[in-house]
């Protein structure tokens, strides 16, 4: 691979060993900006007070406070001035929370980095860091935050699959400062080069920065899959044709009714009233706020769970998943290689076996191989012998070499590699080469990584050349990666919850089937295919809901995968950790990145990250969001009950020839009901059990549901409109009748929220109190009553009151236990 450098980002920098001066940063940042990929744009401060002012209430309150301050009606217009304060608090205070309950998460993507400049090591934000800076790179600092060319380096390898896809460490090497200084623009071999992502696994170098932020190669991938779109959610769709058709439906019926009452021979003030009332009962803005909220909540909840969100409305879907496309290593299993078996030959001691493995091993490296081999040799006080000479791993050899001092003139050559290579090398006889080639094939089938070992004694020499041949074999090692414990509990629940898990790795099939049995990822025996017997027909994609994994998978064939679920009708989540998994996250219903062994681009680009790795963390979410989609679900049933009668009456009422139902004043009343109990009523926990959703992927209720609603929403409309009427008609007293009603439809709230909580959380049992006591207060205090334009009420009126809710109230026990037989 070849990349032409960027070498002309560094015009008019002096390129030295001591770094960018003060001047150079500056002049560089102002150029090139910062090393950011994705762009958070945008004053948080502006986005909340244009969030607030979105509301639709707040500006009826302004706009009939006003009209009445010009006709003369002072009191009037100084009682709504001052009922629009606490709305317009209270709404701030919900877009605030929902905006702090996401931004505190992002302080955990960040990273720091040693640079040189003006002469000293300094460590900086990685965003911070402009063309031209020196980087130090090692095994303790190892991430790479920018694309850049190598001035020095010293036994330098670096793991660059995360952007190529390819396993095998990379050996690195300085193309010195000459090439800087001479050339403006050059073609440059990839041995010189680093990427952003990647990460240095043996050795340390200085990397001067040629590119930041969308220029680098992983922002170039990341930014060519931005015709990947997020597609609307079920409910977000839902959403806005409800808010769409309402508010179209509002606009008519305040154009007739304003007619009408102009018509009957009422004024204009009571025809704007009238309007204005209507319009804003018939806006449904409490359901974007509600939606908004509740996945504020969502997002402070997973967190807890170790599950980062970074697109707010994966909570409403992550508990809606039907399919889960999961990586193996470090999701499914622990992720972290374990030394298990330790096969010698007859004349060789485990002892032996560790202490040569531990020579042909980097003491300073991140392989998870060699972190293994040292904490077994660690655990049985095996001690490192006296290492002359040691050759690294490459993809090409398959072995690393080392070289020991031997008995007197003489000197131990050790290697160790995969099993094919070393066995190769060995001087087996073809019967000892046949029983050991089967006890690989045996412990790879087993789910090991194995690995052999040997050895041969050579005369001194200061060349340290690596023998061909004739090595003395001296066994093998087997690693484990095992899964995790909590793993097999979370296939059942996904199992027992119609959710499909399938494993997706670039594993061999053994090795991946061995893993698929353990977890118990199907009763019987786990469907284990490669990706590349996929002939992508339309039987092939329909059969992918059979298979249990999908070995030697490709990044490419992710993509395909995870396209072709979506096609066929599943809710999919994906996890990944590479650059080249960037296109699979965006693809997918539900992008989950891993944020211990995850690449920023993978984070970047991912709507969830993992803090812990864990696939038992996706299941936990997924219980999370079953349960908030639930309390969602609960809290827009709420509203849809409210609304109903609210709207209906407040329409039919002037529409018959009766004075007004609600004044201004009392939308207020009502909408300081309606905002707290939605928002804060209907919060309940998850149980950890299993939880049905109800409203499947494109449905949030049932049609048995929806009916109910209806016709519950329908005969509360008619015994709201009786008692409003015989009210008035009792004494022509519009303050009495009105009290009547009011009570009726706050203590209809109260019991809404008791009945679809049963009580079962704190705010649930204020709201109820408080709606009720306050309602009480407000309409019996006469103070209250004359600035609500009411009158106090009877017992028995009272009495009329708990009858008609608790009836209401019984038929709606009747409907729901009726919608909910499927």
């Amino acid at each position: 691979m070849e990349k032409k450098a960027q070498l002309q980002n560094l015009r008019d920098i002096q390129i030295t060993s001591c770094g960018l001066s003060d001047s150079e940063i500056s002049k560089q940042r102002l150029i090139f900006g910062e090393n950011i990929i994705v762009e958070r744009v945008g004053n948080p401060w502006l986005e909340l007070v244009f969030d607030t002012l979105k509301d639709p209430m707040v500006w009826f309150l302004i706009t009939i406070a006003s009209v009445f301050y010009f006709v003369g009606d002072i009191y009037e217009s100084i009682i709504l001035y001052t009922a629009t304060i606490p709305l317009v608090f209270m709404d701030a205070f919900l877009h605030w929370r929902t905006q702090a309950s996401t931004s505190s998460l992002r302080s955990q993507l960040s990273s720091s980095v040693i640079v040189i400049r003006d002469n000293r090591k300094v460590s900086i934000d990685s965003n911070d860091i402009v063309p031209g800076d020196l980087v130090i790179l090692s095994t303790k600092n190892h991430f790479l935050p920018a694309d850049g060319i190598w001035e020095e380096c010293d036994s330098l390898q670096v793991d660059e699959s995360v952007l190529t896809g390819e396993a095998f460490p990379v050996n690195k090497s300085s193309i010195g400062k000459d090439t800087l200084l001479k050339q403006k623009e050059c073609l440059v071999d990839s041995t010189f080069l680093g990427f952003a992502g990647t990460r240095v696994l043996t050795g340390n170098g200085h990397l001067r920065v040629l590119a930041i932020g969308k220029k680098t190669s992983y922002g170039e991938i990341i930014h060519s899959v931005t015709d990947i779109t997020h597609e609307r959610t079920p409910l977000q769709q839902a959403i806005l044709e409800l808010t769409r058709n309402l508010v179209y439906l509002a606009l008519l019926f305040c154009f007739v009714l304003a007619g009408v009452r102009l018509y009957q021979g009422h004024g204009w003030l009571d025809a704007l009233l009238s309007a204005g009332v209507l319009a804003v009962a018939a806006i449904p803005e409490e359901f974007p706020i509600v939606f908004t909220f509740f996945l504020g909540v969502g997002v402070y909840r997973l967190a807890k769970h170790h599950v980062l969100v970074r697109r707010a409305v994966s909570v409403e879907n992550i508990g809606r998943v039907t399919q889960i496309c999961t990586d193996k290593t470090g999701t499914i299993t622990i992720g972290k290689l374990t030394l298990t078996h330790l096969e010698t030959t007859e004349e060789t001691s485990e002892q032996d076996l560790l202490r040569f493995s531990m020579a042909a091993s980097n003491a300073d490296g991140n392989d998870p191989v060699d972190i293994a081999i040292f904490d077994m040799s660690k655990k049985r006080s095996v001690k490192m012998p006296l290492k002359l000479k040691s050759i690294p791993f490459t993809e090409d050899r398959k072995r690393e070499v080392a070289f020991l001092e031997g008995n007197d003139k003489s000197q131990l050559c050790v290697i160790k590699g995969a099993p094919e290579v070393i066995l190769s090398k060995s001087n087996l006889s073809s019967v000892d080469l046949d029983l050991w080639t089967k006890e690989v094939s045996t412990l790879a089938k087993g789910g090991h990584k194995v690995l052999a070992v040997a050895v041969k004694e050579i005369i001194e020499t200061t060349s340290f050349i690596e023998p061909d041949s004739d090595f003395r074999f001296i066994g093998l090692l087997a690693f484990e990666d095992p899964a995790r414990p909590e793993v097999k509990d979370s296939i059942i629940y996904c199992q027992e919850n119609g959710i499909k898990v399938l494993m997706i790795t670039g594993d061999h099939p053994d090795t991946a089937s061995a893993i698929a049995k353990d977890i118990g990822l199907k009763k019987e025996s786990p469907l284990v295919i490669t990706a590349h017997n996929l002939d992508w027909s339309q039987e092939e994609i329909r059969s992918l809901k059979n298979i249990d994994v999908v070995a030697r998978c490709s990044p490419l064939e992710k993509l395909k995968i995870v396209k072709s679920l979506k096609k066929s009708g599943e809710l999919v989540v994906v996890t990944g950790d590479g650059v080249n998994d960037v296109p699979a996250l965006k693809a997918a219903d539900i992008g989950i990145a891993m944020g211990l062994r995850g690449s920023r681009s993978a984070k970047e680009v991912a709507s969830i990250i993992l803090s812990d790795d864990n696939f038992s963390t996706i299941v936990n979410a997924i219980r999370e969001g079953r349960q908030l989609f639930e309390n969602l679900r609960m809290s827009f049933k709420y509203l849809l009950l409210i609304h109903i009668p609210f709207i209906l009456s407040a329409a039919i009422i002037p529409l018959i020839g009766y004075p007004l139902l609600f004044l201004p004043i009392h939308v207020v009343w009502l909408e300081l009901i309606i905002h707290p109990s939605a928002l804060f009523a209907f919060q309940l926990k998850s149980n950890g059990k299993s939880m049905k959703i109800k409203g499947a992927r494109n449905s949030f209720f049932s049609k048995k549901e929806s009916a109910t609603i209806l016709i519950i929403g329908i005969i509360f409309t008619l015994v709201l409109i009786y008692s409003y009427r015989n009210g008035f008609l009792e004494n022509q007293n519009i303050q009495h009748a009105r009290s009547k009603a009011m009570a009726l439809l706050s203590f209809w709230s109260a019991g809404v929220v008791l009945f679809l909580t049963k009580g079962r959380t704190v705010a649930a049992r204020i709201m109820v109190f408080m709606t009720m006591a306050f309602s009480i207060v407000l309409i019996q205090n006469t103070w209250f009553a004359e600035i609500l334009h009411l009158s106090p009420l009877h017992l028995s009126d009272w009495g009329g009151v708990i009858g008609s809710l608790s009836a209401m109230l019984l038929l709606f026990l009747f409907l729901n236990k009726r919608s909910m037989v499927r």
